[in-house]
Formats: structure tokens, C-alpha cells, sequence
């Protein structure tokens, strides 16, 4: 008879502590950003395109685009569009299913309570004012709904990538939030921890927009990044491909 795992709770502290030994990628600045008033990521969703001088204030969103552009060397737009895509979903989906399995909450992740850096490194800087509970059935609400869906949207009618493969990326940041989550628990001795955050995400999959971007088997993508198309550029782990298309 398998043993009944309890898993102990405790309270979203306002720093989010907890989420510091998860590693970068989960770890979320709280209260006011020390260089000053940064854009909310729901005016970098919903701002209008800009194609004048860069402004990290007015267009945050083609800013970092731009940025990822120039310090990747990408020849196309629509490249760096998805690598920026992917990384603002591999911290959020990390920010939020961190604190499910660790506290048994979310964090409110209200776009307009939610700073971000776009002029910042990577993993990307993020800052939430302030801290208030969600009960872990709001994961979904809180990472897909009032971020992927609209910053989907933004990055496929300006950059002109397909809304397919931007799903893909957050199907896949998902997974990776995942693997580095049990990599933790394997550490740390704490199966129940790794246990509870594939069955989170399995939940999460099963939403349309996330179901079918990976295959259940192999969990490799059924779509591809782009990635490859960055000078001296090869194929993620997770890639559907073998070897980057048209090199031998």
C-alpha cells in the first residue's frame, strides 16, 4: 500500500524567501525596484508599437526584442521575439509553480502589480509590489491567462512569429520549470515536492493552448524556438528536430 506523503505548508512570506534555493529563475525582487519606477508588464503587453527611438518606458516589449536582437546577433525579428518570448515564460511559469509547491500558494501576479527590467539580463528582473496569496487553483489564471495569452498575442502581430510556436516555448518553459524543480527535490530529499509540481503541470497541459506542444512520450516539442537560426546556433534539448534544418 503506497504511504500517504503530507506536504508541509507554510505561509507566501513578503520576500518570498523559499524560492532562492530553487535557483535564479524562480526567485522574485519584491517591493519597490532599487533603480527606480520600472514599466508593469501590463503596459509592455497592451503599448502601442513603436518604431521611433527605443524607450523602455514607451514600448517595453520591442525594447527587449530589440535588445535580445542585438546581443544575439539574430537575423530576423520574429527569432528574437520568441527567445525573448521564452525567457519571460520560463520565469514566470518557475515564479509561480516555485510557490505552489513550496508554500501550497500562488503569488498575485496581476500584470499591472508586476515590474519588469527590459533593458535587464537574463533571467529576466522582475519586481512585484507586493505579495498576496492565491489559492494554487489559480495557477493557471495567474501565469496563462493574464500573461502568456496576452503577450502571445503582442509578440505574434508584431514579429510576425506564429502564435504555434510561442505556445510551444511556454509548453516547454513549463516542463523546464518542472525538471528543475525535481532536480531540487532529488537534492533535497523531497520526492513529495517533485511529485506535486508534475502533477500541477499536468493540470496546466491539459489546457488547450498547452496541450499537444510536447509529446507525452518523449517530451520533446512539436514546434521549434528558432533558436537555430542564431549564428553558431544548434537545437535545444527539448527540440522536435535532430540537427538544425539545412545543415547536414
Amino acid at each position: 500500500m503506497r504511504a500517504l506523503v503530507l506536504l508541509a505548508f507554510v505561509d507566501l512570506d513578503p520576500e518570498l524567501a523559499a524560492l532562492g534555493s530553487l535557483g535564479g529563475f524562480f526567485v522574485l525582487r519584491t517591493g519597490v525596484p532599487r533603480r527606480g519606477a520600472l514599466p508593469d508588464l501590463a503596459h509592455a503587453y497592451t503599448a502601442a508599437p513603436s518604431d521611433g527611438p527605443e524607450d523602455v518606458y514607451r514600448d517595453p516589449l520591442t525594447f527587449r526584442v530589440r535588445k535580445v536582437a542585438r546581443s544575439l546577433h539574430a537575423p530576423e525579428a520574429r527569432v528574437a521575439a520568441s527567445i525573448a518570448h521564452q525567457g519571460l515564460a520560463a520565469r514566470l511559469w518557475s515564479v509561480a509553480l516555485g510557490c505552489a509547491v513550496l508554500y501550497g500558494r500562488v503569488p498575485d501576479l496581476d500584470p499591472g502589480r508586476l515590474s519588469w527590467d527590459p533593458d535587464g539580463s537574463a533571467p529576466e528582473d522582475l519586481w512585484l509590489d507586493e505579495v498576496r496569496a492565491l489559492p494554487v487553483d489559480a495557477l493557471d489564471a495567474v501565469v496563462r491567462e493574464a500573461h502568456l495569452v496576452p503577450l502571445t498575442t503582442a509578440l505574434a502581430s508584431r514579429h510576425g512569429v506564429s502564435e504555434r510556436l510561442l505556445w510551444g516555448n511556454a509548453g516547454s518553459a513549463l516542463a523546464g520549470a518542472v525538471r528543475m524543480i525535481g532536480h531540487w527535490a532529488r537534492t533535497e530529499g523531497r520526492a513529495d515536492v517533485a511529485e506535486r509540481a508534475r502533477g500541477l503541470a499536468a493540470g496546466l497541459f491539459a489546457h488547450p493552448d498547452l496541450s499537444g506542444t510536447l509529446d507525452p512520450t518523449t517530451g520533446r516539442r512539436r514546434s521549434c524556438c528558432l533558436y537555430y537560426r542564431l549564428p553558431g546556433g544548434g537545437v535545444c534539448g527539448d527540440c522536435c528536430f535532430d540537427r538544425p534544418p539545412g545543415r547536414d
